[in-house]
């Protein structure tokens, strides 16, 4: 069996946050900001509180089955709500959204890269 790479975004909005917590997040900020954005197996952090409450955790997961995306998107949910929960942070709105990359589309450089390859 092959192993197939999992993609899952975990989003919600920050609630309740104190002026101590919102201070923390906005100090911490430079390292969750959306351009240096990646999928990683512990999860990936962004978020721009100045701007408005919202996050997003960016997760990346393996299985060997289509249907292991279900469990990978629901470990990657607790994940999300124990690293928000460590730290007291409120949250509300907590939706999740996986893609099996095996399925995705190829972009044109991929397409290019596999008509070379086959010819």
């Amino acid at each position: 069996m092959s192993t197939r790479t999992f993609r899952i975004t975990v989003r919600g909005s920050f609630d309740g946050l104190t002026e101590g917590q919102r201070a923390e997040l906005l100090a911490a900020a430079p390292a969750h900001d959306m351009l240096r954005a990646e999928f990683t197996a512990e999860g990936h952090l962004t978020y721009d509180i100045a701007a408005r409450p919202f996050f997003t955790f960016r997760f990346l997961a393996q299985g060997e089955k289509e249907e292991d995306v279900l469990d990978a998107t629901a470990r990657a949910e607790l994940a999300a709500e124990a690293w928000l929960a460590e730290r007291g942070y409120g949250f509300k709105q907590l939706r999740s959204q996986a893609q099996d990359m095996s399925s995705a589309p190829l972009g044109k450089r991929q397409r290019r890269e596999a008509a070379r390859g086959a010819a």
